[in-house]
């Protein structure tokens, strides 16, 4: 299990569970496609969503026998989605790791990416509770709205902040806000409890891939996991860029139409977008969106579980990496 939860001891016991049932499932006869699959779960990921599943459970009035397994689930949707998401960025690192499609080639990629999601709504199938199954279904469809938004507005210099928040609720904030739904709903929280913590969840997203987005300006290779500026560089305009372009900085708009950067480009863009507050700007966002999580959070029941959840997410939402 990731270094990530060494101080959440309950929690870390409990993310070993839900990481045995993805391994017990993530089964294939296709000797390439095991291999692939196995790589996946080593590959390090922090798995956030299935810790956000347990974290809300916590709050609710009985404790499921599914919850594991639907832990398991929201960890494979995301390993399906960031599998898909690196064919079309044509992405050869992630995590650190060469990527699926880097390795084995596009066209074994999406069928990677299709099998999990086969595999999730297997798991799903034998679960009690139709409305998980629901859930699901349609954050996977609006996740790929996300995607499809992302693709089409790529070397746009006209993308929006409101577009940007968009694109960014649907592909990131999306499967955090289903992570504490799920708890909720499976622990039998009341209405008023389980909308409360789906929108913690949705402000915990948009702060988390705000600061995402920053780190990938900021950040080095070898914490990031992937090269930096890759999103730049493969025309993907973040929160940063498209405070850049609300400035109308010549120099900006010349480089950034180039559609082509080498590193002096980059660290030129990266020093025009200092010189215009863009990164302040943007950390102020993130910060907002993290003032949001935390007001709701302060208000949820006293329990070992916000207690956790208060820990979390200052260090999600307060990182360099």
């Amino acid at each position: 299990m990731n270094n990530f939860w060494n101080d959440y001891a309950q929690l870390s016991n409990e993310l070993i569970t839900v990481n045995n049932v993805i391994s017990k499932n993530l089964k294939s006869r296709n000797k390439t496609m095991q291999a692939a699959l196995s790589e996946l779960l080593s590959s390090g990921g922090k798995f956030l969503r299935p810790a956000f599943v347990l974290i809300s459970h916590g709050f609710g009035e009985v404790r499921s026998k599914d919850i594991h397994t639907l832990a398991a689930v929201l960890e494979m949707i995301h390993m399906a989605t960031l599998v898909h998401d690196d064919v079309i960025d044509e992405a050869t690192l992630r995590r650190g790791n060469e990527t699926i499609q880097h390795k084995y080639g596009k066209n074994f990629a999406v069928y990677v990416g299709d099998y999990l999601f086969c595999l999730c709504f297997n798991l799903l199938s034998k679960i009690e509770s139709v409305k998980n199954t629901e859930m699901d279904a349609m954050a996977m469809a609006r996740i790929c709205i996300g995607e499809i938004d992302q693709f089409e507005s790529r070397f746009k210099s006209d993308v929006t902040v409101k577009e940007y928040l968009r694109r960014i609720s649907y592909k990131t904030a999306e499967l955090f806000s289903l992570s504490f739904y799920t708890g909720a709903i499976e622990g039998k929280c009341d209405k008023k409890l389980t909308r409360k913590l789906t929108n913690i969840g949705h402000n915990i997203g948009m702060a988390f891939q705000i600061i995402d987005d920053l780190l990938d300006f900021f950040g080095d290779e070898k914490t990031v996991g992937k090269p930096v500026c890759s999103d730049l560089k493969q025309g993907l305009y973040t929160l940063p860029v498209i405070y850049g372009f609300q400035t109308k900085d010549e120099r900006l708009m010349e480089l950034l139409s180039k559609g082509n950067f080498d590193d002096d480009n980059i660290k030129e863009i990266i020093s025009i977008l200092s010189e215009n507050g863009c990164f302040e700007r943007t950390r102020k966002l993130a910060h907002t969106y993290t003032e949001k999580a935390f007001k709701l959070i302060n208000t949820l029941p006293d329990c070992d579980s916000k207690i956790v959840l208060i820990s979390l997410t200052n260090k999600l939402l307060n990182r360099e990496n």
